[in-house]
């Protein structure tokens, strides 16, 4: 018989059990047997401990032979999926349309899992990344197993979580109601994935606004929640968090002048360092990034109302 990586991988996730907690169980030694590589063929007897400490059938995590050797697209599947749990992956929350996730993609970064609440972007996402999972969600409605669950990942196998949670609420272009406002807390959604997901790393960008809203309370709160200990397994985790920095967009080639406060930790112990500024003459100018495009249609209302909104906050805050 043959075990199913993904459906044993779903087993394990919904009971809330570590791979050595499996081999534990299931009186398997490390190595003796590998029951995480897709198609692994085991004895009767080897297969009968783990549907014992699983409580499952053997067709809950098995496959047949006739199902993996028929054809060369299933030794292809097979392939592919041992080589993409090399990958270093991704959880990305408040995705939108997936800016973020390009940037880290072309690092080499793998995206695993995207969480957005808004339906507009999630259908652009599916439409550009059919194969990728997606939750579309208010992050507050959705619990971290719901999200390692569909990004085939357990605790401590992210490499990063990443996102820009609502900035509204600390914008220089807004009210800045800051925690005050509901979108405000969503903070403290992004903190509580890290947390219980126990990522390598994670990277959160926001407003400038956010450093200095009350006297900079809010992102002192943000730094000491991440900063907290992190009980798992018996082990005690902790994140190095860098010093928040602001970065402007246009200083890395984009046409935007577009300043963002980034905070990034992990729990390595590992000191970071923030990318130099590559901006050395004139910045890039719109025309030459995009001036090649076909001309556009004529603008949307939404299209004109948000230009409104910039001319005014230019006119307020000089940016």
């Amino acid at each position: 018989m043959l075990i199913c990586y993904d459906k044993l991988w779903d087993l394990l996730i919904n009971k809330k059990l570590s791979k050595q907690d499996l081999y534990d169980l299931a009186g398997i030694k490390l190595g003796q047997i590998s029951l995480f590589e897709n198609a692994e063929s085991l004895s009767k007897d080897d297969l009968s401990r783990v549907c014992f400490a699983l409580e499952c059938n053997m067709e809950d995590i098995t496959i047949s032979n006739k199902n993996v050797s028929n054809t060369h697209a299933d030794t292809d599947e097979i392939t592919s999926s041992k080589s993409t749990r090399q990958e270093l992956k991704i959880i990305s929350l408040f995705s939108g349309a997936g800016g973020l996730d390009i940037g880290f993609e072309k690092a080499g970064f793998t995206i695993a899992v995207a969480l957005e609440a808004d339906p507009a972007c999630c259908e652009t996402l599916r439409v550009n990344r059919p194969s990728l999972p997606i939750i579309n969600d208010r992050i507050e409605n959705v619990t971290s197993n719901d999200i390692l669950s569909r990004a085939k990942l357990f605790p401590l196998e992210a490499a990063l979580v990443i996102g820009g949670p609502p900035c509204q609420s600390f914008s220089l272009a807004g009210s800045r109601k800051g925690l005050d406002d509901e979108r405000g807390k969503l903070l403290f959604e992004y903190v509580r994935i890290v947390r219980e997901t126990l990522p390598i790393g994670f990277v959160l960008e926001n407003v400038k606004g956010l450093g200095n809203w009350d006297s900079g309370r809010a992102l002192e709160l943000l730094i000491n929640e991440l900063s907290k200990p992190i009980e798992y397994n018996g082990q005690v985790y902790s994140y190095t968090i860098a010093r928040p920095q602001i970065m402007n967009a246009v200083d890395y080639g984009v046409p935007q002048y577009r300043e963002r406060i980034i905070v990034a930790g992990n729990r390595k112990g590992l000191s970071f360092v923030y990318p130099k500024r590559q901006r050395t003459q004139s910045p890039t100018t719109v025309w030459s990034a995009i001036g090649d495009l076909p001309k556009p249609d004529a603008p949307s209302e939404t299209a004109v109302r948000v230009s409104n909104t910039i001319k005014a906050r230019r006119e307020k805050h000089g940016y």
